[in-house]
């Protein structure tokens, strides 16, 4: 997004549209209508949305859904998807034994 992009810009108010109940994030379960919320609330970047209501950190960390989140606050406030960040993706975090690290191997005798 332009690093100079006036947030006290008006883009007006939300107006609930017939489609906002249509699911863009499956993992999370997050509708179209919960992002364009989330940008009328002062949401403006990929990074704020996420960190507001969660989209792209379910299973699949976004790589289903990044697309279409960016399309949707990119539409909402007036400008390309291209003027937007992307989301910083991460690989899903598991619980590791500290034996792996430690090139331990346990014997079953």
């Amino acid at each position: 997004m332009s690093r100079y992009l006036d947030r006290s810009a008006d883009i007006g108010e939300f107006i609930p549209q017939p489609d906002d109940d249509l699911i863009i994030c499956r993992c999370e379960e997050i509708t179209k209508g919960e992002i364009r919320k989330a940008v009328h609330l002062g949401m403006w970047t990929m990074t704020e949305v996420k960190r507001l209501i969660r989209p792209g950190m379910g299973l699949c960390q976004g790589q289903t859904c990044s697309k279409h989140v960016k399309g949707v606050i990119a539409k909402e406030l007036h400008i390309s998807p291209a003027e937007l960040d992307d989301l910083t993706a991460r690989p899903p975090m598991r619980p590791v034994e500290m034996g792996v690290f430690g090139n331990e191997v346990e014997s079953h005798e």
